[in-house]
């Protein structure tokens, strides 16, 4: 069902033109302007998101878990998003682009849910910020995982 939701919603905003760039905009203003070059690279485009990312992820530890995961995560999925609309504005690959635009929709979805998540969890009063966390996208050693994630 999340397939048929997300497939849906992209293809409503294909539709209005919200995703997709130029090619989804109105064939008689596409027919009359010169293809517009890209603002920028493809590898620019992809640095700026994971550079921006990143230096989003480093909040200091509030000391509620909840509000933490979906502090960091929310800058996660706009690098997400971020990354997939370069793919979008440079990309060829219909299968990779299709996956593109359900990242868009998804996410920003997703991202919505933790922002409503983080309006409702008030922050802890009397918590000192510690230093930020250090993000790392490999698994963690071993022993610093819960033992139900261990394989």
């Amino acid at each position: 069902m999340r397939g048929a939701l997300g497939f849906a919603v992209t293809a409503a905003l294909m539709a209005s033109g919200l995703v997709g760039g130029r090619m989804m905009m109105r064939p008689t203003l596409a027919a009359t302007e010169p293809a517009a070059a890209p603002s920028a690279s493809f590898d620019a485009m992809m640095a700026q998101s994971m550079a921006q990312m990143h230096a989003d992820m480093m909040v200091p530890p509030s000391g509620d878990p909840d509000r933490d995961f979906a502090a960091m995560m929310i800058p996660h999925h706009e690098g997400a998003i971020a990354m997939a609309k370069a793919e979008l504005l440079h990309g060829k690959d219909p299968v990779l682009r299709r996956l593109a635009q359900g990242i868009v929709v998804e996410q920003g979805q997703e991202i919505d849910v933790m922002r409503r998540a983080l309006a409702d969890r008030p922050a802890m009063p009397g918590r000192s910020a510690g230093a930020p966390p250090v993000h790392h996208h490999g698994a963690a050693p071993a022993a610093e995982m819960p033992s139900e994630h261990r394989r």
